[in-house]
This record gives C-alpha cells, sequence and structure tokens, in this order.
C-alpha cells in the first residue's frame, strides 16, 4: 500500500466523521442558528464530547505536560511540525492573524497547541524557536512517537509517520484543529483552509457556552 493509500483511509474516516457531525448540526433543533453560523465559519462540533488519552507529553520549554491539564481554557490542538514546507507555517500565520483579532479577553481564554508529527527533529529548543515567530504564546508538544499516533487517532487528525532514513524526508498529515473544551474533551474541529475573519467572529460564541 503506497503513502498515499494509507493517508487516505484515514482522511476517508474523517471526512465520514465529519459528515456525519455535520448532518447532526444541521438537523438538531436547539441551536440550528447557532450551529449553522459555526459550521459556515468551519468549525465543526461532535455530537457527543470525546476524552483525550491520558499522556505526558514535553512542552516548547522541556517541561512535561499531562494532557488532561488542557483545561480551563479553550484549546486548539494542529498536528504539524517545524519543517514542514507549506500546510504549517500558513496554517499558523493564519492562527497568528486569528490571535491578533480577537478581544483580549477571548485570547486569555484560548491556546493554540502545536503537536509534532516529527518529534525526531522537533526538539523542544526547535519548538519554542520556530513558534515563537509566529506568536510567542503558542505551545508545542512532543513524545515518542506511539503517543502522537494515540492522541492523533483519538481525535481524529490523520498523519503518516515519516520514513526517518530518508534525508530531507516530509510528513503526509491533516491541517484540520481539533477543538477541546475547558473541561478537556475534545468538542470538535475546525475544517482547513481557515477563514480567520469567520472564525475571529464565531469562536468567542462558541467559548461563551
Amino acid at each position: 500500500m503506497s503513502r498515499t493509500q494509507k493517508l487516505l483511509i484515514p482522511l476517508i474516516a474523517l471526512m465520514l466523521l465529519l459528515i456525519g457531525a455535520i448532518v447532526y448540526q444541521v438537523i438538531a433543533g436547539n441551536g440550528e442558528a447557532d450551529r449553522s453560523r459555526l459550521l459556515s465559519a468551519g468549525i465543526v462540533l461532535l455530537p457527543q464530547s470525546r476524552e483525550l488519552p491520558s499522556l505526558e507529553m514535553t512542552d516548547q520549554d522541556g517541561e512535561p505536560l499531562a494532557l488532561d491539564g488542557l483545561t480551563d481554557k479553550w484549546s486548539l490542538l494542529f498536528f504539524g511540525y517545524t519543517y514542514c514546507p507549506d500546510i504549517c507555517p500558513t496554517t499558523l500565520a493564519e492562527l497568528r492573524q486569528l490571535d491578533e483579532q480577537l478581544a483580549p479577553e477571548v485570547k486569555e481564554r484560548l491556546r493554540v497547541v502545536l503537536v509534532t508529527v516529527d518529534p525526531e527533529r522537533d526538539t523542544p529548543q526547535q519548538l519554542k524557536q520556530y513558534l515563537a515567530y509566529f506568536n510567542p504564546t503558542f505551545i508545542g508538544l512532543n513524545g515518542d512517537m506511539e503517543q502522537i499516533k494515540t492522541l492523533a487517532s483519538r481525535v481524529s487528525i490523520p498523519f503518516i509517520p515519516p520514513d526517518t532514513s530518508k534525508p530531507g524526508y516530509t510528513v503526509d498529515h491533516s491541517g484540520n484543529l481539533a477543538v477541546i473544551g475547558p473541561d478537556g474533551r475534545q468538542r470538535g474541529f475546525i475544517r482547513s483552509p481557515l477563514d480567520v475573519k469567520a472564525l475571529a467572529e464565531q469562536l468567542p460564541n462558541l467559548m461563551a457556552e
């Protein structure tokens, strides 16, 4: 099976999940207008929230961070890597623009987390230096490949572990974001490419829950 085929399988599964969530939002009676506005901004809510796996990873400062510690704020999880040629710098630049458009009280309740899919090259120091270019408040997480695969699988954000024996290797991954609520549970997704203007308008409504 080729790398493209391997990526297509989880992408198709994610697409079916997103379609199901979209259908749920459309047919749900309560808050239909609100859901429609969220959906128009690329925010797809899950019918049922999901618990994150019990994992401890390492942040960009080299400090341990337990996933169950992602509480008290809303979190946007993006799976990428610092050597990414396209999706990652584009998405992080869009997230920087989003941060600049949010009111201070909203920004205080939101965190952006980059989970590396290239743990071999993305050391804490590398993550910190890279994220500082976009926004020094962004968090970077590293762990072993099994931890990263477990987390990515739980939140349905697919990627294909790279062949690290090849020089200059790249990693096939999704540009979607996982939305984690202040209770530490996944609430949904934000579809890629990001609509920064629409997200700046609708994220505060979601976070007002």
